[in-house]
């Protein structure tokens, strides 16, 4: 069974969508095992993003999603990465399309609702960035 990473970002935990978006990807088939709300430090911020560490938006990035508390959820079932994209829908959410979080509720490309791993490998990192073992039920 595939695992991946949800992070909820502040625009969407402050304008009350965190039980929305839940229920949206629970619909998908997948499955909750682990959950936490947590205010990053930038140290973790710079980690989830250092793959657009030399782009001109890193700090804006990096600021943003440790500005205030966000919910980092833990989801699995077969093809949990691909559900999880699609029913997030394109980063952009004026290209998102409607019926996805992004394309209803995101509000610009910097302040789009979710995050979620991008492969099955980034999944596996990302998860050990805000979950220890002991963390994730089954």
């Amino acid at each position: 069974m595939e695992r991946s990473l949800v992070l909820i970002k502040p625009d969407a935990r402050q304008r009350g969508l965190v039980g929305t978006i839940i229920t949206r990807l629970e619909r998908q088939g997948l499955k909750m095992v682990a959950i936490k709300m947590l205010h990053l430090d930038r140290v973790l911020a710079q980690q989830l993003y250092a793959i657009h560490r030399d782009k001109s938006f890193f700090d804006d990035l990096v600021n943003y999603i440790s500005s205030t508390p966000i919910i980092a959820i833990v989801f699995a079932g077969e093809k949990a990465v691909e559900v999880i994209r699609k029913t997030m829908g394109a980063t952009d959410p004026a290209r998102a399309e409607a019926g996805t979080i992004r394309g209803d509720f995101g509000l610009d490309i910097g302040r789009n609702s979710v995050h979620g791993s991008d492969s099955v490998e980034t999944a596996e990192k990302e998860v050990k960035l805000f979950f220890s073992k002991d963390e994730i039920y089954t």
